[in-house]
């Protein structure tokens, strides 16, 4: 039974997007030739490793099975590259890392830059996600590094302390709220709101809020970063929740006004994730005791992730 790794790397990227088209998109492949690659493990396997549907395909038993084995395969080639590379300047390391969306945007970016440029053999596949997400796709080997809020079950996991998340409210200087400084998040509902994407893990954990307050989140204008909400706050647009380090750098070029959340769950305490630091391939090990080093400071204003960073929505 012969497969390539690019056979190995299709499948799981088939199986984690749920489909055959977007499998394909991610493996850089054209569908007809990965559906043909797809047609022939099955026939080398001599049994089905998807069910097919309308919306998309499901593992079998037998695919679950050679999922496993395939991110297994892949993370022992990763180990390899890792310690050649030490011999051997020409291979390249590669980290899969997810987090959050307040650690990608405000701790995250000057960490990583000064760890690429350290580091210039190893590149780092880094994609936002929900803290739920995140531990699920550390447990399943799908990521080697996480960020994520302490709100999940991490038991099975190492963790290191990475830094505290505060959520904070942000309004027009001219707002009648601006003469708070501290407010509960269901005093909020009945104001419009300006925010992010549909699909940003912030602003999902802040609809299920809403949510749990028995109200609905009234969001008039969705953005891509908090700079562009904080100047859309500022010109009277509506009212914003984001972390406190980018309302404070926001402060400095908007007219805007701050105020603390009164509601527990508005502190949040983000932390490194791995499964098994002792099993990490070598650059992932690199990136772990890095990020260990220097926790818990802000990072968003100190500079940009540049280079070596691969971006997946």
């Amino acid at each position: 039974m012969r497969f390539d790794l690019v056979d190995l790397q299709l499948l799981i990227h088939v199986a984690e997007a749920g489909s055959i088209t977007h499998g394909a998109a991610r493996s850089h492949i054209a569908l007809p030739s990965a559906s043909e690659r797809v047609r022939k493990m099955e026939d080398l396997a001599g049994v089905a490793l998807l069910d097919r549907g309308r919306r998309g395909i499901v593992l079998t038993p037998a695919g679950r099975a050679f999922v496993h084995h395939a991110r297994l395969t892949l993370q022992q080639i990763e180990h390899m590259k890792g310690e050649l590379s030490l011999y051997a300047g020409g291979l390249k390391g590669h980290v899969r890392m997810q987090a959050n969306a307040s650690a990608l945007s405000e701790f995250l970016p000057g960490l990583l830059k000064d760890f690429l440029t350290g580091h210039p053999g190893i590149d780092i596949d880094l994609e936002e996600k929900s803290s739920y997400d995140i531990v699920r796709s550390l447990t399943d080997g799908v990521a080697e590094i996480g960020i994520a809020a302490d709100i999940v079950n991490f038991a099975e996991l190492e963790v290191h302390p990475f830094a505290t998340d505060r959520l904070v409210l942000v309004t027009p200087r001219s707002h009648a709220l601006a003469r708070r400084h501290r407010v509960s998040f269901p005093a909020l509902l009945d104001h419009e709101f300006v925010g992010m994407a549909a699909t940003n893990a912030l602003q999902q954990y802040l609809g299920q809020q809403a949510a749990e307050a028995g109200k609905l989140l009234k969001l008039r204008v969705r953005l891509a970063s908090f700079d562009a909400i904080g100047r859309m706050v500022g010109n009277g647009i509506g009212l914003a929740i984001m972390p406190e380090s980018a309302a404070r750098r926001c402060r400095r070029s908007t007219a805007i006004h701050v105020a603390r959340l009164t509601d527990p769950w508005a502190v949040r305490h983000l932390h490194i994730y791995v499964r098994r630091a002792s099993e990490l391939p070598p650059p992932a090990r690199s990136l772990w005791q890095h990020l260990k080093r220097h926790s818990a400071r802000p990072q968003g204003a100190s500079g940009r992730m540049t280079g070596r960073v691969q971006m997946r929505p």
